[in-house]
């Protein structure tokens, strides 16, 4: 039996009936609404519902965009991600479509369904143990954005993803950026593995943990890969720098919610002089820097959700419960109370 969740229908952003590419709210429904049609591609597939059954199309179809391919797991033949292309009418806008995605690759979060759930639990562990990048799932989905580059170019390719799908396109848009290819990206609810110190209430509480858990962090970095650092003419995350995925979060979800306090902890630390402890710190996670020193540093230089740039959209619209603050629905809302910032790395 279908919720009303997955008919577009009902649940759907039916007032976008005429898309601007240049209106960021519009962007972010339509790149949150691609995502919402692989969740139920998948769910499709597991209900068996089938041509005028299938409820996911509209998902796609209602914003002019046509599915040319699923991206299916090779351990439980899941459907995880698709790749859609834009088909104007010809009456469209030209200014605004110069704006618009040529093609998106959007991948699904985690499905708490027993045909999918084993498989997508099982990703959800390596990325906690940062081996999101080791997995074969990870694997078709990176060859799937670089077939897609190779093709089209990468201005005319999005990124998006939401929960373990967040996880799997920031990973995507990192690896492309290391080579000089920045892809626009819309990472919703993605998650930042740390202690929940943005659940704190007293600022002053929360901000002496963070500067205490920066002098940490950037100690035990240049003792553990001092010479490493020292030697190293250019700051990787730098090089990354230039990429700037878009990131949105709800503070009600504590999976995501530690993206705030990274980033405005990152600016303060700048503002009392401090930028340097930071930009080290900012780099490693102490759960990192522990796997290295036992001996397994390599596999966790480089934690996946830390981000040298973003443009992060805080929802402080305030959520019933956790389903709602971590859900994909509450980024097409045409109520919802945001606040946008741009962080960039210095």
């Amino acid at each position: 039996m279908a919720s009303e969740r997955e008919d577009f229908g009902l649940s759907g952003p039916l007032h976008l009936n005429s898309i601007d590419w240049t209106n960021a709210h519009h962007r972010r429904s339509v790149a949150a609404s691609l995502v919402e049609g692989v969740y139920i591609l998948e769910r499709d597939r597991q209900e068996k519902r089938q041509e005028s059954q299938a409820l996911a199309p509209p998902w796609w179809e209602f914003f002019h965009f046509k599915l040319i391919r699923q991206l299916v797991d090779d351990a439980d033949f899941c459907i995880f991600g698709a790749i859609y292309e834009y088909k104007p009418p010809s009456s469209h806008c030209h200014d605004s479509i110069d704006r618009s995605p040529h093609y998106v690759i959007a991948f699904r979060g985690t499905i708490t369904k027993p045909d999918s759930f084993s498989r997508d639990f099982e990703l959800d562990i390596h990325i906690i143990r940062n081996g999101l990048h080791q997995t074969s799932r990870f694997e078709i989905a990176m060859q799937a954005v670089r077939n897609m580059v190779a093709a089209v170019g990468d201005s005319n390719v999005w990124l998006a993803g939401h929960s373990l799908g967040a996880a799997m396109a920031m990973l995507a848009g990192k690896t492309m950026a290391k080579t000089g290819i920045f892809l626009e990206a819309f990472l919703f609810n993605p998650p930042f593995l740390s202690a929940p110190i943005e659940r704190i209430k007293d600022k002053k509480v929360k901000h002496g943990l963070r500067f205490a858990g920066s002098v940490i962090t950037a100690g035990l970095a240049l003792a553990t890969k001092g010479n490493s650092l020292r030697s190293r003419s250019e700051d990787p995350f730098a090089a990354l720098s230039a990429w700037t995925p878009c990131l949105f979060v709800n503070p009600a979800d504590h999976l995501c919610s530690e993206y705030v306090g990274y980033f405005e902890h990152r600016k303060k630390m700048e503002e009392i002089g401090a930028g340097a402890i930071e930009r080290l710190a900012t780099q490693h996670s102490l759960g990192g820097l522990f796997m290295s020193v036992v001996g397994r540093g390599a596999e966790a230089a480089e934690p996946l959700h830390l981000l040298p740039s973003a443009n992060l959209t805080v929802n402080l619209t305030p959520a019933q419960d956790f389903k709602q603050a971590h859900g994909i629905h509450q980024w097409w809302g045409p109520e919802v109370h945001l606040k946008c910032n741009l962080y960039k790395y210095k």
